[in-house]
């Protein structure tokens, strides 16, 4: 990411925004057993006043250089009517149209993640004509995916988000995976690799189970999940390697192109300020990473800094609370850069990680960062050396 060019309204240089993340509804249908988020059965939905008021907030700050993101997440989104998305898009537009009337073209993307078990012919019409992109939330064969992923009744969901992911495939609606790694899928990388090919899953990302919020404990925890992590990773590239252009595989192409960009991240996203911004059902605003927003925490309080109905990003930016959260994550940063040969990989990682493992930003090595960068760094780097010996 390219940081914003400093400027007399942005004398920090936060930014440019790349993401906004606007929570429709807490509520999720679902009941998955590692899920972070509090309130999973808040019904409150977003008024269109208020994403209103995100747009406009986000808009007039000095940290929009381009375009950017809008994505539906934090609970299920498509529990709220089609009609919602539908009078969304024509008020993103409607403030579109008045921003671009004082300043330069933009553009913002939708995006939603879901859990797919409601997507239908008409949720497919509604993402065709509003121009969302859609990421679904599913783990992989139904004896992997069924184990966390359940309706409130304790249910499996795999036969539901499947058949959702049909509507997307008949329709020719792209969409990304992300799967839910935990110790159960450890051992089923070929599995999970036939799982994806034969149900026309090709682009695949991977979050591991992470302890963050309400999910107190992790099952990659566990001894020895980190050495059947890493080799459940080996066996995925091995397969990935066969037949590259099969599959996407975000943890493997992005380690790539910085290899052969020979480049290296500065910053990471998640903890460089007004890169990401994200907005709840009741217009609380967060900066740093989308899962701050809804959680407690003993040490800064909650991570709401303000409301976009009566305050600006530039109001936030200088409020105490965000400095003294920003500080300890720039410390946080600062003694990974010094510390870690990781780095350039990761940019110092992401904020919710260090606090949920260590109490504080300012700190440096996490289970997640060692799963998600260190093990997975590991794996592809080896492959590209064994490939290069393979062409000398």
């Amino acid at each position: 990411m390219t940081p914003a060019a400093t400027s007399p309204g942005n004398p920090e240089g936060f930014g440019p925004l790349q993401l906004l993340v606007v929570q429709p509804t807490p509520y999720c249908n679902l009941d998955c057993d590692y899920c972070y988020l509090p309130n999973r059965n808040d019904r409150q939905r977003l008024p269109l006043e208020i994403l209103e008021a995100a747009l406009v907030r986000v808009l007039e700050s000095p940290y929009v250089r381009g375009d950017f993101t809008l994505l539906w997440h934090a609970g299920e989104p498509l529990t709220v009517p089609i009609a919602f998305f539908d009078e969304a898009t024509v008020r993103i537009r409607e403030a579109l149209g008045r921003w671009q009337g004082e300043g330069e073209p933009l553009s913002i993307h939708q995006s939603v993640q879901t859990n797919a078990t409601l997507i239908n012919e008409a949720w497919c019409d509604c993402f065709e004509r509003n121009g969302i992109s859609v990421g679904v939330s599913m783990d992989g064969p139904a004896f992997l995916h069924d184990v966390h992923r359940r309706t409130r009744t304790g249910l499996g969901t795999h036969a539901a988000t499947l058949r959702g992911i049909e509507h997307l495939r008949r329709r020719g609606i792209p969409f990304q995976v992300i799967a839910v790694i935990t110790e159960e899928a450890l051992g089923h990388a070929e599995a999970m690799f036939a799982f994806f090919l034969d149900n026309g899953i090709t682009d695949v990302a991977f979050n591991m189970e992470e302890t963050e919020g309400e999910n107190r404990v992790s099952t990659l925890s566990r001894p020895h999940a980190e050495v059947a992590y890493q080799s459940f990773l080996q066996r995925f590239w091995e397969l990935w390697r066969e037949r590259p252009e099969l599959m996407r595989v975000r943890e493997f192409e992005g380690i790539c192109s910085l290899v052969e960009a020979d480049a290296r991240l500065e910053q990471s996203d998640m903890t460089h300020p007004f890169a990401i911004v994200n907005v709840d059902a009741r217009g609380s605003i967060s900066t740093f990473d989308p899962e701050l927003l809804a959680v407690e925490t003993d040490t800064y309080g909650d991570f709401v800094l303000g409301n976009v109905l009566h305050d600006s990003l530039e109001s936030i930016a200088a409020s105490a609370k965000f400095q003294r959260i920003h500080r300890d994550m720039r410390a946080g940063i600062d003694r990974c850069r010094s510390e870690c040969a990781y780095f350039g990989l990761c940019g110092g990682g992401a904020g919710s990680n260090k606090y949920w493992e260590h109490g504080s930003f300012d700190c440096t090595e996490t289970q997640a960062c060692r799963y998600r960068i260190k093990l997975t760094a590991d794996v592809v780097l080896s492959g590209l050396e064994q490939l290069l010996e393979l062409t000398a």
